[in-house]
């Protein structure tokens, strides 16, 4: 479709970015160690290592893992622990030995550890050793011949890490007992290779650098091949964007989402290692005391997350005491931001919470509002630079302004393809490079884009199309509702109703309230006809609700 959205860019943002400005993300890295050396890099348990500190570690690493016997380059390196130092050391470390990062959620099931490790042939793994007991279950069946156990506090200085380690193993318990012969520590690893420098790989664009674990319609989880190149240009397009509000060297950066996400090593690490900035590491965002406590004591200037994050913030004690004098970016993600969220948070904070949208087969970016709205619009926002975007109907017939239909995408960071699954990359990529992103939306005449829902999670009542999300950010706005989800039950007589699953915030409140108030904001057949009080929503690990789990 016609670029429409160009003439709402802010002032300096470009149409195209420069592709060609760097060769690899390892090049992005050493150039931002060129750059900041000294400046702190990665902050965590009240350590924090600088781009110097970084190049040191991560070249000792690389040497490590390039020395080891049967593995060549472009082998796979699954990577396997939350936001501690360890993680971003492991990350670069990799790519500098020329191997591909498969990142893996700590908090997988042995059938979805071995699934992934053998779906990726990753041949050596990288793991906290409150997981090893998982590792420990599947690993004779997985192609993995190397294993690195690391602990939480291996980067902290004497005696903090011996205590740290300690509190962790002996006190909370936290590290159950496994059986790893094999496996080589972490420290022990880098004491390994200090002997020599890692061997330079030069990568390109086209190399892989990344195998991002998703879903889909089928439920298998599916490796989305990111390169290099789709890496470069999504932190290309997002630093196009931020460009007039972060000011090299000087950014603090909340990363609480983790690592292993794409949001967050693309928006967090990424993007914001390239401006020289300190990406303060959040461990277990879950442990929300613990977690306010952490932003009580850093003035920074950036955060990202996903609604319910920002909204169980905003629901904890200490929330109030958090010095937002330096935040100039809010940016929401994952998941639909909801208008109560958005402007409670701007109430407080003072500075607007914007929505950004993308996918794990995007890098994951492919629209941002801009920086210098005022406030929350509901839109997803335009498409960034080098982008294109069609919304087309069930043959593929592009449609009109503010028809909804399914949203397409092309542009460079969409991914080379899945992993091993030329099928299901038929499903979803055309041959001239458009995504379908299994999403309907809608694009208003400014070009500002808006998501109606999933197209897997719309619900058919009586023949009317219902959308949680609008049934959710209703839900959302009443005050004694802390959080919402919202999916289809099958009906004898209308094929489908309206469940909403609600944790309270005001335990009085009944379903003939919520009923009520919905009766006064919906039409009839968007009014839930069932209302399911829980004490907590299903989530994904970075705070998406699961749908699939209501029902």
């Amino acid at each position: 479709m016609e670029k429409i959205w160009l003439k709402s860019y802010p002032p300096g943002v470009p149409e195209h970015v420069d592709l060609e400005a760097y060769q690899s993300i390892v090049d992005v890295f050493e150039q931002a160690i060129e750059r900041f050396g000294s400046k702190p890099c990665f902050s965590n348990f009240g350590a924090t290592l600088s781009y110097d500190d970084m190049d040191r570690y991560t070249d000792r690493l690389a040497s490590y893992l390039q020395n080891l016997p049967g593995i060549e380059r472009g082998d796979r390196v699954a990577i396997m622990m939350p936001n501690v130092l360890q993680n971003p050391i492991s990350i670069f470390a990799t790519l500098r030995a020329g191997f591909t990062v498969v990142n893996t959620n700590p908090l997988y099931t042995p059938r979805e550890l071995k699934h992934q490790l053998v779906d990726s042939g990753a041949k050596a793994i990288i793991v906290m050793e409150n997981f090893c007991h998982t590792l420990e279950e599947v690993i004779a069946d997985t192609p993995v011949e190397h294993v690195v156990t690391t602990q939480l506090g291996d980067l902290l200085k004497f005696p903090k890490n011996l205590i740290v380690n300690f509190v962790v193993k002996r006190v909370k318990k936290m590290v159950p007992a496994f059986s790893l012969p094999a496996r080589v520590p972490f420290k022990q690893a880098l004491a390994r290779g200090a002997g020599q420098p890692h061997e330079p790989v030069h990568s390109n664009h086209d190399d892989l650098a990344f195998l991002q674990y998703t879903g889909g319609t089928t439920g298998v989880a599916k490796g989305a091949m990111l390169t290099h190149g789709n890496l470069i240009a999504n932190m290309q397009q997002a630093s196009a964007w931020i460009k007039d509000v972060v000011n090299d060297g000087e950014e603090i950066i909340i990363t609480a989402l983790p690592l292993y996400h794409i949001f967050s090593l693309t928006a967090n690490c990424l993007t914001f290692m390239k401006v020289g900035a300190l990406n303060y590491l959040i461990t277990n965002p879950r442990d929300m005391p613990g977690f306010v406590k952490e932003l009580q004591g850093v003035r920074f200037t950036a955060i990202t997350g996903v609604n319910t994050l920002f909204n169980a913030l905003m629901n904890t004690p200490g929330f109030e005491r958090i010095d937002f004098s330096g935040l100039k970016l809010s940016l929401g993600g994952g998941m639909a931001v909801q208008q109560p969220v958005a402007e409670r948070w701007q109430k407080l904070t003072g500075v607007p919470l914007l929505e950004a949208y993308g996918l794990t087969e995007t890098s994951p970016a492919v629209c941002i509002n801009p920086l210098n709205l005022k406030k929350f619009n509901g839109a997803i926002g335009l498409p960034v630079p080098s982008t294109e975007i069609s919304i087309r109907d069930d043959e593929g017939n592009e449609l009109p302004v503010d028809e909804p239909g399914e949203l397409c995408v092309r542009g460079p960071q969409v991914m080379k393809g899945y992993w091993h699954r030329p099928d299901e990359t038929d499903m979803v990529l055309s041959a001239d490079g458009w995504l379908k992103t299994g999403d309907v939306a809608k694009v208003d005449g400014k070009g500002y884009v808006y998501i109606v829902d999933r197209l897997k999670d719309m619900i058919l009542v009586s023949g009317f199309n219902v959308f949680p999300n609008e049934i959710e950010t209703v839900i959302a706005g009443h005050e004694g509702v802390l959080e919402v989800g919202v999916v289809g039950e099958p009906d004898d007589e209308s094929g489908e109703v309206v469940k909403a699953v609600v944790v309270r915030k005001d335990e009085s409140l009944t379903e003939a309230d919520l009923i009520a108030y919905c009766r006064e904001n919906l039409t009839g057949y968007k009014i839930p006809k069932i209302v399911e009080f829980r004490k907590e929503l299903p989530k994904t690990n970075v705070g998406k609700i699961l749908r699939r789990e209501l029902r």
